[in-house]
């Protein structure tokens, strides 16, 4: 069978390519529904793009090579879609933007939009001959298919039991292309021995900084170690073995507060003036000083916030690829047209969404590039279609 473009993968960024494509076209993936990603993302309701959507929310090797395929599609071009499908969806924080629904609306959207093409699910990539020759199998049967375009949307390794692999990377080496180092991003951090295990449940306030990069959101202790969007942000910049540094007084002068605290409320201990800010739980695993706020000396109240304020843990690891959101790293861009995102080296050949070295921040963003980059392909290849 001969078709014009095969896309491998129908997660958010086949689906999208797909639908932007002119001739006849082939999404294959190995999964037996279309978008898993999508149908788990934003607590089932697809936290699909930010508003404030940037290059500077990215991570690469290369910090300037999403630009191009970021400013031609906007986060408001795909809300302009969402709501050609009368969408009901909503804002949060920082510029988030999720369904009123359900994530499968998203799905359903991208389907729709690419009615005119093959899906062939639970599908396995046997072989990628010379020329776009592939073997397929399916249904227990293997079969030959060859494209004049070959478009690979297969994602990155997070989250295998959703079905990721690195089948992207394989190819991307035996086209000759190189593939930065890749780990688990967008990922909760472990520590040793259940280290914060009876504080699991308790949420506050932070600011997590790892690898110069600082995230003020909520963090959550858990029977593992730490999550919440501050850590989880934190992570796609932490290296091994380095520190991470909190903040438990995020945008407020802790010091002056609990001196000021001494001369209103002396009787009080420390403990407990403490608890005002901090919750309960946490005060009460903190070796404090004993008596009241009032026989304290100032630089021991100003030393116990300094340390909550610049607070060094070192995690023994991150839960992996396992309960990660995506992919940091992956096919290394200087091999790949930004305008395009077709390959510099084999005519043809492109590379889309989490497979490649740019990896988002949590909050939407990740889709934005999913779609934005799927979109620059699609216009790529239907120019060179003409």
């Amino acid at each position: 069978m001969e078709f014009d473009t095969v896309i491998l993968g129908a997660g958010a960024a086949g689906l999208m390519c797909a639908g932007r494509l002119q001739g006849r076209t082939l999404v294959v993936d190995h999964a037996r529904a279309p978008g898993e990603k999508i149908r788990i993302s934003g607590g089932g309701r697809c936290n699909f793009t930010n508003l404030g959507t940037g290059a500077q929310n990215f991570l690469s090797a290369n910090p300037h090579f999403a630009k191009s395929a970021l400013a031609r599609y906007s986060p408001r071009d795909f809300l302009a879609l969402v709501e050609k499908y009368k969408i009901a969806w909503h804002e949060k924080t920082l510029g988030q933007l999720f369904c009123d629904g359900k994530a499968t609306q998203i799905v359903d959207l991208l389907l729709a939009e690419m009615a005119g093409a093959e899906l062939w699910l639970s599908t396995s990539v046997i072989e990628i001959g010379e020329g776009f020759r592939l073997v397929l199998e399916r249904e227990g049967q293997r079969q030959e298919v060859r494209a004049k375009t070959l478009v690979v949307a297969t994602g990155g390794k997070s989250i295998p039991k959703m079905g990721a692999t690195g089948i992207a990377y394989e190819i991307a080496a035996q086209f000759g292309h190189q593939v930065t180092e890749t780990r688990a991003g967008l990922v909760p951090f472990t520590f040793p021995e259940g280290r914060f295990a009876d504080l699991a449940g308790v949420a506050l306030p932070s600011v997590v900084c790892a690898g110069g990069k600082s995230f003020e959101e909520a963090l959550l202790f858990t029977h593992r170690g730490l999550s919440g969007p501050s850590v989880l942000q934190a992570s796609s910049y932490w290296r091994e073995g380095e520190e991470i540094s909190v903040n438990l007084f995020p945008g407020f002068d802790a010091g002056a507060w609990l001196l000021g605290e001494k001369k209103t409320s002396g009787k009080k201990m420390v403990g407990t003036v403490l608890g005002q800010r901090l919750p309960t739980r946490f005060v009460e695993t903190l070796d404090l000083p004993k008596g009241p706020m009032a026989e304290q000396r100032d630089s021991d109240l100003r030393g116990l916030v300094a340390g909550l304020a610049a607070w060094r843990l070192k995690p023994s690891g991150t839960e992996g690829y396992r309960t990660a959101e995506v992919t940091v790293g992956g096919v290394d861009t200087k091999g790949i047209d930004s305008r395009t995102m077709m390959s510099k080296s084999v005519p043809g050949l492109y590379f889309i969404g989490e497979c490649v070295d740019v990896t988002g921040w949590l909050g939407g963003y990740n889709f934005q590039w999913a779609w934005a980059s799927a979109v620059a392909a699609a216009d790529g290849i239907n120019v060179d279609a003409r």
